[in-house]
């Protein structure tokens, strides 16, 4: 039996994971946290915390993680370069799994896109479109961030140098080196997230749009039995899922 700290379970995604960990056999949720509540302190019976947070607790979150000898889920995003190094620091210590989205379907879409570049090559334009709904803090999305640095990965470039927030006035021709990244906010949506590699003459595009935060909340849950007694190292759902 694996046993879980739901930490933010007070939020969305908090509600969502609570309700679907009671339909997973060999999960037992040990606590479930919220601002407020003292973390520390339900350590010592479970094996793994799930941190659904804000991305400014996450670095404090696995430090304690890592004191207590505990594997930890990341779910938040957002976070600054300072943040990311100091949870990075931990990862020689205790086995976390760190992705911008825990769906089976946003993985494939990880999985697909670096394939659609490497196979169309430079000669197609590269746009990254993604909505949520009003109430989300940051922009883009992590699981749009991710999109785009495996489009840069795959062409070689430097992200910051190449990337279009929008656009807006006269912007001049696009280049052939420059991605754009466009976040739409709106409503109730869960999460919609489209590549475009865009050519003279054809367009292919690759789109996943999730209904439900279930899907999000069972992968995260999935990734949280597979890191359990795992070898210390940071690791994400591509590596949960096999697809490496």
């Amino acid at each position: 039996m694996k046993r879980v700290v739901i930490n933010g379970s007070k939020g969305r995604m908090g509600q969502t994971l609570l309700a679907c960990a009671q339909q997973i056999p060999g999960l037992q949720v040990a606590a479930a946290v919220d601002l407020g509540d003292d973390l520390r302190s339900v350590l010592e019976g479970a094996d793994v915390v799930i941190d659904f947070t804000f991305h400014a607790v996450t670095a404090e979150v696995a430090a304690l993680c890592a004191e207590r000898g505990k594997a930890l889920v990341i779910g938040t995003t957002g976070h600054s370069e300072g943040e990311k190094q100091e949870i990075r620091r931990h990862g020689s210590t205790i086995p976390m799994v760190w992705a911008s989205n825990y769906s089976t379907g946003v993985n494939t879409l990880f999985w697909l896109t670096q394939k659609a570049a490497e196979i169309l090559g430079p000669g197609f334009d590269l746009e990254v479109v993604e909505m949520h709904h009003r109430l989300k803090k940051d922009a883009p999305s992590g699981t749009a961030t991710t999109l785009l640095e495996i489009l840069g990965k795959v062409r070689q470039v430097q992200l910051d140098e190449v990337l279009r927030h929008g656009r807006k006035g006269i912007t001049g021709e696009r280049t052939n080196s420059e991605i754009g990244i466009h976040a739409l906010r709106g409503g109730d949506v869960v999460g919609d997230h489209t590549v475009i590699f865009a050519a003279n003459g054809e367009r292919v595009e690759l789109t996943h749009k999730a209904s439900s935060r279930e899907t999000f909340a069972n992968g995260a849950l999935r990734a949280a039995q597979w890191v359990t007694g795992r070898s210390p190292g940071i690791y994400d759902m591509q590596d949960v899922l096999g697809l490496r």
